[in-house]
């Protein structure tokens, strides 16, 4: 049996509220909506940070200003470049005339020779044998000369003085002992000619073991700079190379008062270079200096395959920085010509070149394309055929565009692009 509720109870606060939620629920719903205010945060920065990553970074070029090409106010602008090398006009490989082993050099690189000193001698003791022999052989032949003069004089004196007593009195000498005297000195003039040919031979055969001799002595063709050493003493060297260990020069010099430049023109421009022609020269060494040169020759001939034609650039101002094989650039200078007073002045043609990577072919036609507040922009150009990694562009562009040069294979109209520094 229960307990009865004491009278003064208040049953009405026992009601059960059913609308708000328990506090566990509340918690676990605060808990969840952090966490997830937190996953869509880092959703939001990894595809923020994931963009970022996915725009490529390209490398740039800007068109520079526009060269004037024809009548106008400059009085000289850049018409072609080419790429080239520097060269000596005066150049050779040294050799010896006699094949021998390399008794002496006397010089190394850099060495400044004049012309006909002594750069080298081979081992010449058999050749100083030769002519120590040949000498001989002249010093018999003078001896036996002397010796058919002197009988020779003798059988004339003979001849002359039977002769004599034959005509005095003819009973003291025969006729047959004048003709006997006659024949000797006859035979002695042959025996002096005989003997003065054999001193000719001794001659020519001393002149010989000279010249021999003198073959083993190099000496400089010209007056110039040694440039490298072909040989070292001890070495065997010929004229002409024999395999094995056998050394065909002994030096390389060259005259550096001839240094030139030797450029390849694009054959579609090599109507604008003629001899004489001005230009500029840059050196890849030193390629914040510039030297004045000017065309000395055009040859007369091009290259079918590279559709090239190489030109020769005479260097004005010497230098001693400038040094045979180093690469160089030259820009030839094409100079306005005069016009005259009251006549009319055609308008200039402006022409820009770009670097060849920034133009590339599509569909036949030749673009570039823009970096525009970092997006791609499509233009089609008219450019010239390529010369010293430059492409000359016609229209199209007017100078100062930032053009894409790398970074992206295919680019497409609008792809977002970032510059790199």
């Amino acid at each position: 049996m229960t307990n009865p509720l004491p009278p003064s109870a208040d049953l009405g606060r026992l009601r059960i509220n059913r609308d708000a939620p328990p506090p566990g629920v509340q918690s676990a719903v605060m808990r969840n909506l952090v966490l997830l205010l937190i996953v869509a945060g880092l959703i939001a920065a990894a595809v923020w940070y994931m963009r970022g990553r996915s725009v490529p970074v390209v490398q740039v070029t800007t068109v520079g200003s526009p060269i004037r090409a024809g009548n106008g106010t400059s009085s000289a602008v850049t018409s072609v470049t080419a790429n080239g090398y520097v060269v000596a006009r005066t150049k050779a490989s040294v050799s010896a005339k006699a094949a021998g082993r390399l008794a002496f050099l006397g010089v190394s690189e850099g060495s400044f020779v004049q012309q006909g000193t002594v750069i080298a001698r081979l081992d010449n003791a058999e050749f100083q044998a030769g002519i120590a022999q040949a000498e001989a052989n002249v010093a018999a032949a003078d001896a036996t000369s002397i010796e058919a003069i002197a009988d020779r004089d003798q059988a004339a004196r003979e001849s002359a003085r039977l002769r004599d007593m034959r005509t005095q009195n003819a009973a003291l000498v025969s006729q047959q002992d004048v003709d006997v005297a006659v024949s000797r000195a006859a035979q002695s003039e042959a025996r002096v000619k005989a003997a003065a040919a054999r001193k000719r031979v001794a001659d020519a055969g001393l002149t010989l073991a000279i010249a021999s001799n003198d073959n083993t002595i190099i000496r400089a063709p010209f007056t110039g700079t040694v440039l490298r050493k072909d040989a070292e003493v001890g070495e065997v060297v010929a004229p002409s190379v024999g395999g094995g260990l056998t050394r065909g020069a002994v030096v390389t010099m060259a005259d550096l008062s001839t240094l030139e430049v030797e450029v390849d023109v694009n054959e579609a421009y090599i109507a604008r270079v003629t001899k004489g022609l001005k230009a500029r020269i840059t050196l890849d060494a030193y390629p914040d200096t510039s030297f004045r040169g000017t065309v000395r020759q055009v040859v007369p001939t091009a290259d079918r395959q590279r559709a090239t034609v190489q030109v020769k650039v005479s260097i004005i101002d010497h230098d001693a920085r400038i040094l045979p094989e180093m690469g160089a650039k030259v820009d030839f200078l094409a100079a306005e010509a005069p016009v005259a007073a009251g006549a009319a002045t055609a308008p200039a043609k402006l022409v820009l070149r770009v670097p060849v990577a920034a133009v590339r072919e599509s569909g036949g036609k030749s673009v570039v394309w823009l970096v525009r507040g970092e997006t791609l922009v499509r233009r089609e150009v008219d450019a010239g055929p390529v010369s010293a990694g430059f492409r000359e562009i016609r229209s199209g562009l007017t100078g100062g565009e930032q053009l894409l040069i790398g970074g992206v294979e295919a680019p497409v109209e609008g792809m977002r692009v970032k510059v790199g520094a």
